[in-house]
């Protein structure tokens, strides 16, 4: 296997919640394999990614919206890809929020807006994704982000953890029904990383001290040592590669 199957020229790709942090990472890692990216989140204003992926020549654009409260947001997302580019050939579902709260004080609007966020919306952005890649007949790859939470159910995090836990068995389905298609469904299960989704943890000093003494790697991971794994599941090199959660965490579900 050459380099060149790595490369992502002449695709066109769809990273949710891009406007900072792990999405912006994979958003520009895509744009430097070759990929035309497009960008999105909350934020009313885009983020750096867009600026790093035109520095690479390609295109992109800055799509706004929640996409837990408006389901036009998803159709919109995968549209405005279609649109801009001529094909969604690559979805990256990073977009995920956590709500924390002990589980006797979880709140049911914490629950349904992690749910609507974090699964419900991947299942959704997945189907129009995998609609559109059905109708050209040329594949495509769809790359969910899970969570080491995917395997362990986590303290004070039920909706997240229900959540992660649905996406790993989400990419296995779609995988099922996709893989004779040529559309590859896989998921990166991140360890436990520097975003502002984990500040309150690695605020907390005894609970970040306990953290990091379970990584064997001995550190939080940062938002680029998720792109080598993303830019993998997104290219050729992945194509015998079908409903596989990869697990990027420094070594914690090891220990």
């Amino acid at each position: 296997m050459s380099l060149e199957s790595f490369q992502l020229n002449g695709r066109n790709a769809l990273v949710t919640g891009s406007h900072k942090g792990l999405g912006a990472s994979i958003a520009i890692a895509l744009a430097e394999a070759g990929a035309n990216v497009g960008c999105h989140g909350r934020d009313p204003q885009p983020g750096h990614a867009c600026d790093a992926i035109r520095a690479f020549g390609k295109k992109t654009f800055y799509f706004a919206g929640d996409v837990a409260d408006d389901p036009k947001v998803c159709s919109g997302l995968i549209e405005k890809t279609v649109d801009e580019f001529g094909s969604i050939d690559i979805l990256v579902n990073n977009a995920g929020i956590i709500r924390r709260a002990p589980v006797a004080e979880h709140s049911i609007e914490y629950w349904n807006e992690v749910i609507a966020v974090d699964l419900t919306a991947v299942f959704r952005l997945s189907q129009l994704a995998g609609e559109h890649m059905i109708r050209r007949a040329q594949g495509g790859k769809i790359v969910n982000i899970a969570s080491v939470l995917s395997f362990q159910g986590g303290v004070n995090v039920p909706g997240y953890a229900a959540a992660k836990g649905g996406v790993a068995q989400l990419t296995k389905a779609l995988s099922n029904e996709w893989a004779a298609k040529k559309i590859n469904v896989n998921a990166i299960a991140p360890g436990y990383m520097a975003t502002d989704n984990t500040e309150a943890l690695r605020n907390d000093a005894a609970r970040s001290r306990q953290i990091l003494e379970r990584i064997p790697a001995g550190r939080w991971g940062e938002p680029q040592d998720l792109t080598g794994a993303a830019v993998f599941l997104c290219s050729a090199a992945s194509d015998y590669v079908h409903g596989h959660i990869l697990v990027v965490d420094g070594g914690w579900l090891a220990r």
